[in-house]
């Protein structure tokens, strides 16, 4: 080579290299922070025309959209200004990488935001998808504190679409959630019962005549139905999330069918549907095309499933511009599968399957299994739910500092057992001896290993008695590997495992008198929740705690960690 071909040469790989440097510089500028600083108080508020205190966002209900694009950072600035509760936020489905204290879980990734106090949570939208966010302490779910999380993807997607709605799905109460709680820590036990309404994006309706008319008013523009405005001939993309507290939910549009192209930020294959199943934790995106008589409206429709439904049907309407959004349809909506139809629910849970090109599969074998009974249990006379027969109490000093600092005596480092013994439990059954203890151990995984978890279901205190628990897991998502009936066999059934194209998910039903079987990657160092999603069945101690790679966790923010045993450690740093 002569040494104009070597300047030659020389030019080119610079020039490649000053490209990539401007390449790399426009994906970093085009990365935005998106700051939000919200004031969280109580509001009074008609969400089904019967007025009850909240919990609001800036005086909102729902709370605001967060809306970020794929590698974006969110910030948001936390203001306590309820005088005697402490809050914390979940960001259901972010991962948090490299951030696990701001996962938003009291006890667990940090201490509670306590009343007249600030906190600063800062992550990454490391994914696209369709997300929320929720509180995470006591029962303030069900007090109305949440909201759409929504993170745009970068590149292409796999659908196409001519305009975007979102909703949110919830069961709704007119008892506080201080008098619910109260009850499910009481001896004798108070049951929280059935919701009052379904509400659809914070709307429903409830029939006034059966309620207080002083608090009751059903020309209230706060439970006005929802309206999803659509154009004739477009098609929309729709997302919908479940953050109801106890109901199972089923989705449906009167005339129009859906096509399931994303669950829970990950595409599946398109799977079109005229009804879908949301369980508590689950988010969707379906297209629904505006091909009906644009001369009317229609039903968008939510009912209760898994349970003997004696909650109406949540309501809100596909308003066909131009017409008036006041025009309510004038049929009512289609009814939804019935209630216990299992079958229905199993085989659509089975259809959605990981979309070909855009998600990893699994590793074929695992590092480490975890058999997870799930029951309902005793201890010394007040009802609760264990795993393992363990149920769950989350210590004063949070895990992830705990762990960090190795703070002794902060949570009980006996390890919670990896399995129960199949032999000595009948599932078909209410437990022969109830009795369970409380713990707040902890499943450490290697970093980096796989772990597969089969949660396995079986009869409550009741006779002829299984509910569906929606798991979902912090700071992770995992391949849905199968579901089965009755009790988990572990010499067969991991034959029948789809390692092909699964989904990934961070929530997935487990039905009444069978099992579910998850794998996932402990690639994630931190503290992480993994628990029904149900909030009564958390509240009474329905989940786990699972670690990885403490060591690789960056120095904990002070203004996390103030609290507990981790107060002292902290102030030695």
């Amino acid at each position: 080579m002569d040494s104009g071909d070597s300047h030659l040469l020389y030019r080119s790989v610079w020039f490649m290299f000053a490209v990539m440097m401007v390449l790399g510089m426009a994906s970093v500028s085009e990365a935005r922070v998106h700051y939000h600083k919200w004031k969280i108080s109580y509001q009074n508020w008609s969400p089904d025309c019967m007025q009850v205190t909240i919990i609001s966002i800036n005086g909102q209900y729902p709370g605001p959209t967060i809306k970020a694009r794929e590698g974006d950072t969110v910030v948001v600035e936390i203001d306590n200004q309820m005088p005697t509760e402490n809050v914390v936020i979940h960001w259901h489905g972010i991962r948090q990488i490299e951030t696990p204290w701001s996962d938003g879980t009291a006890s667990m990734s940090q201490c509670a935001i306590q009343p007249s106090t600030t906190y600063i949570y800062r992550y990454a939208a490391d994914r696209p998808g369709t997300y929320f966010y929720h509180g995470h302490y006591g029962l303030q779910r069900s007090a109305g504190f949440y909201g759409s999380l929504i993170v745009d993807s970068a590149e292409t997607e796999p659908f196409v679409y001519d305009g975007e709605l979102s909703i949110i799905l919830n069961d709704w109460w007119h008892t506080s959630t201080y008098q619910q709680a109260a009850g499910l820590l009481s001896n004798p036990f108070v049951w929280v019962g059935e919701p009052q309404s379904l509400l659809i994006e914070g709307r429903g309706k409830y029939n006034c005549s059966a309620g207080s008319s002083t608090t009751c008013n059903v020309t209230s523009n706060q439970c006005l139905p929802h309206i999803l405005p659509v154009k004739p001939g477009k098609t929309y993309r729709l997302r919908i999330a479940s953050v109801a507290s106890l109901s199972s939910l089923n989705f449906l549009i009167q005339g129009h069918k859906m096509t399931v192209v994303e669950a829970d930020g990950h595409y599946v294959e398109p799977v079109e549907v005229e009804n879908l199943d949301v369980y508590s934790g689950e988010s969707y995106s379906v297209l629904i095309r505006a091909d009906q008589d644009s001369s009317k409206n229609y039903w968008a429709a939510v009912n209760v499933r898994g349970r003997k439904p004696i909650t109406p049907t949540g309501l809100a309407v596909l308003n066909y511009l131009p017409n008036p959004s006041t025009n309510l349809p004038t049929k009512p909506p289609p009814p939804s599968p019935v209630w216990n139809d299992y079958a229905y629910s199993k085989t659509l849970a089975k259809k959605f399957l990981a979309l070909a090109g855009h998600e990893e599969p699994p590793p074929m074998k695992p590092t480490r299994q975890l058999i997870l009974l799930n029951t309902q249990n005793k201890i010394n006379g007040f009802i609760k739910w264990a795993i393992n027969n363990i149920s769950l109490v989350p210590p004063p000093t949070p895990y992830l500092a705990a762990m960090k600092y190795k703070i002794h005596g902060a949570y009980d480092t006996t390890p919670p057992p990896d399995a129960y013994h199949p032999r000595d439990y009948n599932i078909t059954i209410p437990p022969i001896n109830p009795n369970a203890v409380e713990g707040s151990g902890v499943y450490v995984f290697e970093l980096n290993s796989v772990v597969d978890v089969i949660l396995q279901n079986a009869n409550t205190l009741t006779k002829n008695s299984s509910e569906i628990h929606p798991w979902h897991l912090h700071g992770h998502d995992f391949w849905i590997l199968g579901f089965g009936e009755g009790v988990f066999d572990p010499l067969k059934d991991p034959k029948k495992y789809n390692l092909v194209n699964p989904p990934l998910r961070n929530t997935v039903p487990l039905f009444p008198y069978g099992w579910t079987a998850l794998r996932f990657k402990a690639d994630n160092p931190g503290v992480w929740a993994f628990h029904c999603h149900l909030e009564a069945h958390f509240f009474m101690g329905m989940g786990v705690m699972f670690a990885e790679g403490i060591h690789k966790v960056g120095r904990l923010p002070r203004s996390a960690m103030g609290c507990g045993l981790v107060l002292n450690k902290m102030m030695h740093h």
